[in-house]
């Protein structure tokens, strides 16, 4: 240092901190941050009046332009909120903001210290500030800015818990977050949320932000899930609690002390999913809907669906406070309404209401009350479910308490309605389960003498409850309450509540926490500290790493034995058995780095000519390092570093064609070659491959690279990251050639390895929404092909685009005919192993819908409705919910529609009959073969009307076959038709119909020994009164023979008696078989026939 700076430094420390701080030499301002640091680190008293005076220095300190000068800045900061207390949190906002401003783009070790920075300002008790400021650094336009702001948030939470840094907050800033288009923050945010996990649990993370993902990423965090589990322990302490901490260690540790602090084991947090989302207003709304007017109606239906309405809006996890009085009132009646569907539908409303306001729903709760308990009289299992459940969720929000309704408890345990009596005393027994030891000691004694009067009822039901409510008492507080009562008792009922309270005592000790040990407690600590140590980026967090821990559900008693079971057994080895899921979001490396661990693969002036500005000097050097890459013998080990160097230099953005088309041959060498591609190397480079796609000069060597990538790491998953990037690039060529290559990675590979739901999503939402023509018709194209795979149950998920489009779809359809598994791929894909692709190939590739949430409670019952208008809009609701799935149905949830179509099968009304052999037949077209088991024998029931005499219920019928003989194989059918065959009831007409239909589709079994069951009954129909019958049946016979044979047919009919024996040989004579059947048939059976 010279003497002119010594000189500058030594007058400058004359000067005040803030004039230091400022000055216009980067020297002093350097200098004065070191003197600074030096200082705060020398103050031992957190009261210091210093420390207020520097507290002001630091916004612009931190903010200082040359990087040098910010890094001793930080320095000094951290000094300082070390030496500091709670009370310098009122600076946290101003500095915070300066950080996320200025110091998260920096040098990698300034931004650890700024991250060091922040985590103290934690510590300093000011979590809600650096929030506040995270909420501003993760809409930072620099993406670089936005993962230390995910990283830092992460630490935080992993290591002072969700205590201290509230998780509502975080939640709200992730949904952006995951459709970011920096693939490091998505990475990142996904590790977030895997914290949060283990924090809060996984189904309170997974309701809030699952519906605001992109389903992609849903799937990628259900697999990252599964990783999830065991107890998060905060491992750092803000300052406050540090105190407390150096006060007790000062005070002499006792015995007992040391002994309750070991026995108690770490419990799960238990976080409340309702403070962590954001209150909705529904009263507006519900103004809107015209409620008012409905609850007024005349008409019952009018009445049930506005309070439907007011029970959807209140079903919302949160609602915002208001005046309800209004609609408590009007609830209050039509809980009364002579309609049960209306009071029903109030009942579920004010139960809603109930948990979506809690507190600020008691009063109205109070009130509510005595109407609710008067109601359970209704002995209908709907209105008692509904009151039931509505009852417990009043107490479970807090809308009441028992200690304030207690006259209104000894109205209803008076009720001349044993019914209330018993249900209100199984209410109060539920209120004392779940209330905690302080709550029930404060009500005891006024329940207690409630309860032993009711032991004197008449009616068992009511006693019973009694006995529960006394029970409940016990087991949260003792028998001390108890002791006098039981007394009046007389022997039988005194044994009988003692046993009781016994067996509840016994369950509670049996179900209860084990004291864990002291070392084990350590163990545990250990562990969580050193997995928090290890994990210090968001990203980390995602597989391939150690398994996670979670917050386990919160329960009423032994988390931690449960904890212990599931750790110990099946699912830890269930994990360590899985695969490894690959790593395919790449993670940055520098160019040096690459250079440095490619130094024995490629030479220095190899990568130096890369880098150059000659443009022949590139292509030479492209050139040279085609051949290194050609003769390497271990290609492998080196594949992801050369493709990186490839992005690096020259890079995507290399302006000479003829480089350009060196280095796609160079990539699609290294796929084509390795025996495993990674497929972060895929990622690194898809989106200059797609640019490369959209120039006519590079179009060929880069859509053969595409082609290589689908070969080694399968189409789905090229598929899957195109759509995004093509979907969003400004150059409407990449959207528009990047589908032609698609339609030719389709005819190369097939769609057995393709998610078809998101390729037709993506034609139908990006294609054929473009307003290029050029891109249009690319993907008409593109739908073509799918339909030469998967056929025309493609049509069904694109019936509301455009009709122009529709009609050019159909001219595509005709070019390119279903073809199905006449149609193998002409590529496969290394990646997949042999069961992989044999299983995705057998399934029929078009996604199914899940329809058992809307085969509802209501749906059933009304199916068997006796208002015969009720059922028709029943059958056809269920239509529209198969429609409304493309006619690609799940088989979950079935079971029941199916049974309760059965008994619509002998509807009185035949037009309802008809209505529901056509949705039997619709669901099974639906469902394909799945509908065999779901379906549990309907196939029965749907062949008994066969036998009607009405033409158009027959053919009802056989167009319901029809759709189940598609769907499920003849095979499958036969034990169902022989019968029908042989039953009397199924009419000489019907019978005849059902031999014609069989004569149709026998010869298309797949196993013609499988008709052979139908011979003997069809004999038996050759002696049948009606010719037509008779006719039919010898059809269907000379089928049977053609495509079974002479000798398969003559021993089914071996046990037939002599007359239909001799019927069938002259019927078979008669029929147009090869001359020398009977004769032969005679020869097998040995048994001598007459012809007359």
């Amino acid at each position: 240092m010279s003497t002119e700076d010594e000189k500058l430094l030594k007058e400058a420390k004359k000067l005040p901190w803030d004039e230091r701080l400022q000055h216009k030499n980067w020297k002093v301002r350097n200098d004065a941050n070191i003197d600074l640091a030096a200082l705060c680190d020398s103050i031992t008293d957190p009261k210091d009046a210093r420390l207020r005076e520097f507290g002001p220095l630091f916004k612009k300190a931190v903010s200082d332009s040359n990087a040098p000068v910010q890094e001793k800045a930080l320095d000094a900061l951290l000094a300082f909120q070390r030496a500091a207390d709670a009370d310098v949190s009122r600076y946290a906002k101003e500095v915070c903001d300066a950080i996320c401003a200025k110091c998260l783009t920096g040098r990698p070790k300034t931004v650890e210290k700024a991250q060091a920075a922040f985590l103290l300002w934690v510590e300093l008790e000011a979590s809600e500030v650096f929030l506040e400021s995270m909420e501003k650094a993760v809409k930072n336009k620099v993406a670089k800015a936005v993962v230390p702001a995910i990283d830092v948030m992460f630490q935080a939470l992993s290591e002072f818990g969700a205590k201290v840094v509230p998780p509502k907050k975080i939640l709200k800033m992730l949904p952006e977050l995951f459709d970011h288009p920096d693939q490091n923050v998505r990475a990142s945010s996904k590790g977030l949320t895997l914290e949060l996990c283990r924090w809060i649990g996984k189904e309170p993370v997974k309701s809030i932000l699952f519906e605001k993902m992109r389903d992609t990423m849903k799937k990628e965090l259900e697999a990252e899930l599964a990783n999830v589990s065991g107890i998060a322990k905060p491992t750092r302490k803000i300052r406050s609690e540090q105190e407390k901490e150096l006060e007790e260690e000062a005070v002499p540790e006792t015995t007992g002390a040391s002994t309750s602090e070991v026995a108690v084991p770490d419990a799960p947090m238990e976080i409340d999913e309702y403070d962590l989302v954001d209150p909705v207003d529904i009263l507006t709304p519900l103004e809107k809907s015209g409620f008012w007017d409905g609850v007024k109606a005349t008409k019952w239906s009018e009445r049930r669906d506005a309070v439907a309405e007011l029970t959807k809006l209140a079903s919302t996890k949160k609602i915002a406070p208001g005046d309800f009085n209004e609609v408590s009132r009007t609830l209050k009646k039509l809980v009364t309404d002579v309609n049960l569907a209306v009071a029903v539908e109030a009942t579920q409303a004010i139960g809603n209401l109930a948990k979506g306001l809690r507190t600020h729903f008691s009063g109205n709760s109070r009130n509510l009350l005595p109407v609710l308990l008067e109601k359970l009289k209704e002995k209908k299992p709907t209105m008692s479910e509904a009151l039931t459940q509505t009852l417990e969720a009043m107490h479970k929000s807090g809308c009441i308490a028992l200690l304030d309704v207690i006259e209104d408890v000894r109205v209803a345990v008076k009720n001349k309605v044993p019914l209330v009596r018993s249900l209100t005393l199984n209410w109060v027994a539920f209120c004392i389960e779940t209330s905690n030891k302080a709550t029930v000691l404060k009500l005891h004694k006024e329940y207690v003498p409630i309860c032993m009067e009711c032991l004197n009822d008449s009616t068992p039901d009511v006693r019973d409850s009694s006995f529960s409510v006394l029970t409940a008492i016990a087991k949260m507080v003792g028998m001390k309450p108890l002791e006098r009562s039981l007394e009046k008792l007389d022997d039988v009922r005194k044994k009988k509540l003692s046993d009781m309270i016994g067996s509840a005592t016994d369950t509670v000790l049996s179900s209860g926490t084990v004291p864990t040990s002291s070392s084990g407690a350590a163990t545990s600590a250990r562990e969580v500290t050193d997995s928090s140590t290890m994990r210090r980026s968001a990203a980390s967090m995602l597989s391939g790493k150690k398994p996670i821990h979670a917050a386990a559900p919160a329960k009423k008693s032994g988390p931690a034995k449960s904890t212990a079971k599931k750790t110990d057994g099946g699912p830890q080895s269930k994990a360590s058995a899985a695969p490894e899921i690959e790593d395919v979001e790449p993670s940055e490396m520098s160019l040096e780095e690459i250079e440095e661990r490619l130094n024995s693969v490629v030479k220095t002036e190899t990568i130096s000519q890369l880098k150059s500005t000659v443009w022949k000097e590139r292509l030479e050097a492209i050139g040279m390092l085609k051949q290194d890459v050609e003769n390497l013998t271990e290609l492998d080990k080196s594949a992801e570093l050369l493709v990186r160097l490839l992005c690096a230099v020259p890079g995507w953005n290399e302006k000479n064609v003829q480089v350009q088309q060196q280095v796609i041959e160079v990539i699609t060498y290294i796929a084509s070659t390795v025996k495993k591609f990674p497929k972060r190397c895929v990622v690194l480079c898809l989106l200059g491959i797609s640019e490369r796609v959209a120039d006519i000069k590079t179009r060929a060597p880069a859509m053969k690279c595409l082609t290589a990538f689908c070969e080694a790491v399968g189409p789905g998953f090229v598929f899957e990251r195109l759509y995004k990037i093509m979907k969003e690039h400004k150059n409407p060529k990449v959207l528009s050639e990047g589908i032609l290559w698609m339609v030719s990675a389709v005819e190369d590979f097939g769609t057995s390895n393709l998610k078809l739901k998101d390729i037709i999503d993506f034609c139908k939402d990006t294609g054929l929404q473009s307003s290029a023509a050029a891109t249009r018709n690319s993907t008409i194209k593109l739908i073509g092909m799918l339909h030469k795979f998967v056929g025309p149950d493609i049509k069904g998920f694109l019936s509301d685009v455009k009709p122009a489009l529709l009609s050019a779809l159909d001219a595509e359809y005709e070019k390119n005919p279903f073809e199905g598994a006449a149609a193998p791929p002409k590529r496969t894909v290394r990646a997949l192993d042999t069961a992989s692709s044999t299983s995705a190939a057998s399934s029929d590739g078009l996604p199914r819908e899940d329809i058992s949430s809307k085969i509802t409670p209501a749906l059933l019952k009304n199916l068997g409705s006796p208002d015969w208008k009720l059922r028709l809009e029943s059958i056809e609701a269920v239509n529209k919910i198969v429609e409304e799935a493309h006619k690609r149905i799940q088989p979950t949830g079935t079971v029941d529609l199916f049974t309760a179509l059965r008994g619509r099968l002998n509807d009185s009304n035949k037009n309802l009959v008809m209505a529901t052999l056509s949705s039997i037949g619709v669901l099974a077209s639906a469902m394909g073969p799945s509908v065999e088991k779901s379906s549990k024998g309907i196939l029965a029931d749907v062949l008994k009307c066969i036998g009607d005499n009405k033409k158009h219920m027959r053919e009802c019928t056989l167009t319901a076959l029809d759709s189940w003989v598609a769907a499920t194989q003849l095979d499958k059918m036969v034990p169902y038709i022989a019968v029908a065959l042989g039953d009397q009831k199924s009419g000489s007409e019907g019978r005849k119909d059902l031999f014609d239909w069989l004569s149709k589709h026998v010869s298309k079994m797949s196993d013609p020994a499988e008709a052979l069951p139908l011979l003997k009954p069809s004999a038996s129909s050759l002696m049948d009164k009606s010719s037509e019958v008779r006719k039919a049946a010898e059809t269907f016979m000379n089928e049977v023979l053609k495509i079974c044979g002479q000798a398969a047919v003559a021993k089914n009919l071996r046990d037939l008696p002599s007359p239909t024996m001799a019927i069938v040989a002259e019927r078979l004579k008669l029929s147009s078989v090869h001359e020398g059947v009977l004769q032969n048939i005679i020869h097998i059976l040995d048994f001598p026939i007459v012809l007359y």
